[in-house]
């Protein structure tokens, strides 16, 4: 019997990543250089934004050691997979394909994983994942500059990179680092999102600055990358969140709805 040569694996391997981006048109990571600022919140309402204005759209959960996505989208069950043809079946929730390490573990489980083996699983859900003809492809990065991002961008080669803050300055100090990380990543289009300017009221409607306001957009101006918009902060999108269903699909007139959509728009515009 021959014996097994990993470098045959590896060119196999790179040979179905190769085959699966062909059939992407665009690939974007969203990320931030510090936890807490929404980062998953933000790629799982763009993924469902781009759907609804009719884009056949995927969600990478590239966060193996804390996928939230399942839980933001109600995601319930196990992907199919087929050992023999190595291959597995992304799941549908409301018409948006997801892949994540979540339901693969069990329940409360911590994934107490090196980094190697964190970068093995991005790269296995890249080559094995069928995910078929997409026109974006999200993939929801860990929070900083660590293994997952740096494999994410080599092994799927996006076209942007949306990088995520919020107001205040020790955030947006960390989003300059993620700009010129993406730069350094040789990644063509770079955007932004600030996320939480501003906390809408429940009660009077009125917008409250508890993270102060506009320094996104004033960041995306100096570092000369796209500012793409500002999300509020409401209660609702919390609650759509905790419920498994997403804010852009359960209240689309919400004043998170709208920035959604008009995020979606731009990065359409972006990518075009």
């Amino acid at each position: 019997m021959p014996a097994h040569n990993p470098m045959d694996q590896k060119q196999q391997q790179d040979q179905r990543i190769e085959n699966n981006l062909k059939q992407i048109t665009h690939r974007i990571v969203v990320f931030s250089g510090k936890g807490g600022v929404g980062k998953t919140t933000v790629a799982v309402n763009l993924a469902y934004s781009l759907l609804k204005q009719n884009n056949r759209t995927g969600l990478l959960d590239a966060d193996i050691t804390g996928p939230n996505v399942p839980i933001m989208t109600g995601l319930e069950g196990f992907p199919e997979t087929d050992p023999e043809a190595k291959t597995i079946t992304p799941q549908e929730k409301d018409g948006l394909q997801i892949i994540s390490m979540a339901p693969m573990m069990p329940k409360d489980q911590p994934v107490i994983w090196r980094g190697p083996l964190r970068s093995s699983a991005i790269t296995q859900f890249l080559s094995d994942v069928l995910w078929g003809e997409l026109d974006f492809l999200l993939a929801d990065l860990p929070p900083g500059t660590g293994d997952e991002v740096l494999t994410t961008a080599q092994r799927m080669m996006p076209q942007m990179a949306i990088v995520v803050t919020t107001p205040q300055e020790v955030s947006l100090l960390d989003c300059r680092r993620a700009v010129n990380m993406a730069r350094k990543l040789n990644i063509e289009k770079i955007g932004v999102i600030e996320n939480m300017s501003g906390l809408v009221c429940p009660h009077c409607g009125k917008e409250i600055d508890f993270f102060g306001n506009g320094g996104g957009k004033k960041m995306a101006g100096e570092m000369g990358v796209a500012f793409l918009g500002s999300v509020p902060m409401e209660i609702a999108t919390r609650n759509a969140g905790d419920n498994g269903r997403p804010i852009v699909l359960s209240n689309p007139e919400s004043s998170t709805g709208k920035a959604f959509a008009g995020i979606a728009a731009n990065v359409i515009t972006m990518v075009s």
